[in-house]
């Protein structure tokens, strides 16, 4: 069995909040790939998103929408 195989089957064997705590702290340890961009260019991109909805408010998804997305991918 590789190392990862026997990482995942002990981190499965956690309970749902150890898991959690774990997935956490690994995706923490990623880093941000943002991490170099500036706060002055995300406020831009924010802006830039914001105008585009406005633009075309059909491209904009209700939060029921947003969360039932999410939901059918989880699924696949």
């Amino acid at each position: 069995m590789s190392v990862l195989a026997e990482v995942e089957e002990k981190a499965m064997a956690l309970s749902k909040k150890e898991r959690g705590e774990l997935a956490s702290k690994l995706f923490a340890s990623l880093g941000s790939p943002f991490a170099e961009e500036s706060e002055d260019e995300w406020i831009e991109e924010a802006l830039r998103r914001d105008k585009e909805m406005d633009e075309n408010p059909d491209m904009v998804m209700s939060e029921e929408e947003f969360w039932g997305s999410l939901e059918e991918f989880r699924r696949q």
